[in-house]
């Protein structure tokens, strides 16, 4: 495992851990002024709800990986429903990618723009992603660039995009409803297809779907030699060559899983 915020001396608001038998990733969410909502902030989010959802994993054998994550977003909602207003659009809120052995079965789950990738031992990579966010945000992107970063009308538009959250129609994220879990992208496969899978943030994942520095079979390639740290670095080279803004990037690489 391998994470980075996205600059010194801010919190890393993602989080990603492991037992046995799976791992988890999780990419919080949120926007400036969520502080005078949620006291405990996006990174406490984040690294609560996989530290519920790593227990559960651990505990609770016999439960799909929905009915898993929604019994950790409602855990985690309580924990904070006193003290902060959970329900406002720019609450704190994070994606979710999920790997689990069982019985001879690797099974995944997605909620957001975080990505999955499955390395096949027989054919390429098979990536798992949900892309209902990126389409949405595509439609805000020019209103956004025709004013200024950190205005009153750039949060504004941002609040017009996050009402777009798990509503029909909109996108899905981990937030203070545990119905948003059954809108996951699921699958899975038998352990003896794979090689390995990695789960990354998509502070990570623009390796490939924003700088296009590698395809798939290149970053599984470079995982295997070199390890998640390597992809990091290719990354926060390419956001200083093209003048991007940093993301926390963070990148889980599970192998061996007929020895788990």
């Amino acid at each position: 495992m391998a994470s980075a915020a996205a600059r010194p001396g801010r919190a890393n608001e993602d989080f990603t851990g492991a037992v046995p038998t799976a791992a988890v990733l999780i990419d919080g969410a949120g926007i400036p002024g969520s502080e005078s909502i949620c006291r405990h902030g996006v990174a406490w989010y984040a690294s609560r709800l996989g530290g519920t959802l790593l227990s559960l994993l651990s505990l609770v054998r016999d439960r799909s990986l929905p009915a898993l994550l929604a019994e950790a977003i409602e855990q985690v909602t309580d924990d904070h429903r006193g003290t902060c207003d959970v329900v406002d659009p720019i609450s704190p809120s994070a994606t979710v990618a999920i790997l689990r052995l069982s019985d001879g079965l690797i099974e995944h789950l997605v909620l957001g723009d975080s990505v999955l990738v499955l390395d096949r031992a027989d054919g390429g990579p098979l990536v798992v992603s949900d892309p209902r966010e990126v389409i949405i945000s595509r439609s805000y992107e020019a209103a956004l660039e025709a004013v200024a970063a950190d205005s009153d009308e750039y949060h504004r538009i941002l609040r017009d995009l996050r009402a777009n959250r798990n509503q029909p129609g909109g996108f899905w994220m981990a937030k203070d409803d545990p119905r948003a879990a059954g809108e996951a992208i699921t699958g899975s496969c038998p352990v003896s297809e794979l090689a390995g899978a990695v789960l990354l943030s998509n502070g990570a994942s623009r390796i490939v779907d924003r700088f296009r520095l590698a395809d798939w079979p290149r970053v599984m390639a470079v995982l295997a030699s070199t390890g998640p740290a390597e992809i990091i670095r290719r990354v926060r080279q390419a956001e200083v060559r093209d003048a991007v803004a940093a993301d926390d990037a963070t990148i889980a690489h599970c192998t061996d899983f007929n020895g788990a």
